[in-house]
């Protein structure tokens, strides 16, 4: 495939926000764009399998496969960061649980950030534009958009089991998170249709790629934004081995994500005057908030022995996985067809907290996230972590060679809240497993261990066993500050015809995953840029954020 020399827009990256906007911006017809993608197509099986997303989620075949520098706070581990380097980004290789935040998630960047155009009235109608939900239109779900949501089937009575030791500890049942109570235990949504993981690839790109004004460039590496003065004009890209200049007549929008899209800002010129210096990179626009406010979910697992032979743990066996893959073939239905996430939750971590800060993935099995350690035995897990983190970290240069990695600490831990927090997540976890619903399946205790009951033995074993729920964002991010990136529509202060549409602009993480919202920024800024009016809900009611708050 041969590029033209110049497009109306060239947008960097095909993930959750680069897919949706290069479908949203070339759907009228009238605008000539450029999606460039670094990593190949999305043809692997593994990808479109929703059980196997372990696959691409632990190599680097399709993904970025970072690892942050020591963390101070825990235990100087190197934490695995993996990022989507395929067709759909990281919404092809996540655990497709389709989560969009609480309300006043929204509400609080409005309010603490001044971004009033951010509040849940004005971003609701676009959650509900996007979505093709599997249980049909209402105030908080749409039918017939880009993204089907399919409800867990819960066929595993284990699943139950959990929503009803909750329920027995004295949590609400929500038998939707997304949309009036977000708070309690219920079944859980995901990102799947008809058992094929539904990426952006799938649900944007597919159809839009048949379009002659949209121009998909896999294994096209981007080097550098090109600007003249403070106007972004391009892109410097790279492709079998050779360097070309493609021209954007009307916008750059960087849809790389919280690790990427900060570093091809700094390696553009625009970031800390002090990381552009120490790489000898020229500035464009000075900006101390590139690559700063780093945030992502940290969660443990809580393990437990299974008395009855019902888990996942024999689907390990690889002739169970060959008979699997098998149905999955040739019927897309069995247990290759889900993400085995269906049910979890939302807490609060203590009396007082406004709403929940602790959140609940439940999996009959106990097994690693990514599947780099298997299942001794039949058993289940409960991955638990607070949703709005105090600790803060920073993405920076490593180099000015655009192929070199930049440098990733999270601080994870880094505060007493969120040590905290953590604390309390793992003993109420235990709480709610010690009631009646799991009487007949719940055996010995694996993970921390029924000896780790102090504060400071529960805060060693976080250390050593936290993982990331891969959920980084804020490092460009939105507001009218000092320390802000983007302004309300993503556009980066003072630059012209340079926007930032992902997880970076957050300002700050929601209490939830990424995917869903991300996809819902995308959505909004493409009407922000075609000049179409905003879509505001008229009276979006959500759950009183005083709703037992003197629960626990």
């Amino acid at each position: 495939m041969s590029l033209d020399k110049n497009y109306d827009y060239v947008i960097i990256g095909a993930g959750s926000a680069g897919a949706t906007l290069a479908a949203r911006l070339s759907e009228d017809g009238r605008n000539s764009v450029l999606l460039v993608e670094a990593g190949p197509m999305d043809y692997s099986l593994f990808i479109h399998m929703p059980s196997a997303f372990a696959h691409p989620l632990a190599n680097d075949k399709y993904n970025w496969y970072y690892h942050s520098e020591p963390d101070p706070y825990m235990d100087k581990r190197s934490m695995y960061c993996p990022r989507g380097r395929v067709l759909g980004g990281s919404s092809s290789i996540n655990g497709m649980a389709y989560l969009r935040g609480h309300a006043l998630d929204y509400e609080q960047w409005a309010e603490d950030f001044d971004l009033p155009d951010w509040r849940y009235r004005n971003v609701l109608g676009y959650f509900r534009k996007a979505e093709d939900f599997d249980q049909g239109e209402n105030a908080y779900h749409g039918v017939g958009g880009p993204l089907h949501v399919t409800t867990g089937s819960m066929r595993n009575p284990l699943y139950h089991a959990f929503v009803e030791a909750g329920m027995a500890a004295g949590y609400p049942y929500t038998p939707d998170m997304n949309g009036y109570q977000h708070e309690g235990l219920g079944p859980m949504f995901m990102t799947t249709k008809d058992g094929v993981r539904w990426s952006t690839a799938n649900a944007y790109l597919r159809p839009a790629m048949k379009r002659s004004n949209l121009t998909v460039a896999a294994h096209t590496f981007t080097r550098r934004i090109l600007c003249d003065g403070q106007r972004a004009t391009g892109v410097e890209l790279e492709r079998k081995g050779e360097t070309f200049q493609v021209d954007a007549e009307c916008e750059v929008l960087l849809c790389a994500g919280a690790i990427n899209s900060p570093q091809l800002l700094m390696l553009s010129g625009i970031g800390p005057a002090e990381q552009l210096d120490a790489h000898g990179i020229e500035p464009v626009q000075e900006m101390a908030g590139v690559g700063a406010n780093l945030q992502d979910h940290l969660e443990v697992y809580v393990q437990y022995e299974c008395r009855q032979p019902i888990t996942l743990y024999s689907a390990q066996k690889p002739w169970n996985q060959a008979r699997i893959g098998a149905n999955w073939l040739l019927t897309r239905k069995g247990l290759g067809g889900t993400n085995h996430f269906e049910s979890g939750g939302f807490i609060r971590s203590e009396a007082g907290v406004q709403f929940p800060d602790l959140q609940y993935h439940f999996l009959p099995m106990a097994i690693s996230y990514d599947g780099s350690s298997s299942a001794t035995c039949h058993g289940f897990q409960a991955h638990i972590g607070p949703m709005r983190p105090e600790s803060r970290g920073s993405v920076t240069l490593q180099s000015a060679d655009a192929h070199k990695p930049p440098r990733i600490l999270f601080n994870y831990m880094g505060t007493e809240r969120d040590r905290r927090e953590m604390r309390a997540g793992v003993r109420l976890t235990r709480e709610i497993i010690a009631q009646s619903p799991f009487d007949v399946y719940r055996g010995r205790e694996l993970e921390p261990g029924p000896d780790v009951t102090s504060d400071e033995a529960i805060d060693a074993w976080v250390r050593q066993k936290g993982e990331s729920a891969y959920h980084p964002s804020g490092t460009c991010r939105m507001g009218g500050d000092d320390g802000a990136v983007v302004d309300h529509q993503g556009r980066v202060h003072g630059m012209s015809a340079l926007r930032v549409v992902d997880a970076s602009i957050m300002p700050r993480i929601t209490s939830g995953n990424l995917n869903g919202p991300t996809i819902m920024m995308a959505e909004k800024i493409a009407d922000a840029i075609r000049g179409n009016e905003p879509i505001v809900e008229d009276q979006p009611w959500f759950e009183a954020p005083n709703w037992r708050s003197e629960q626990r």
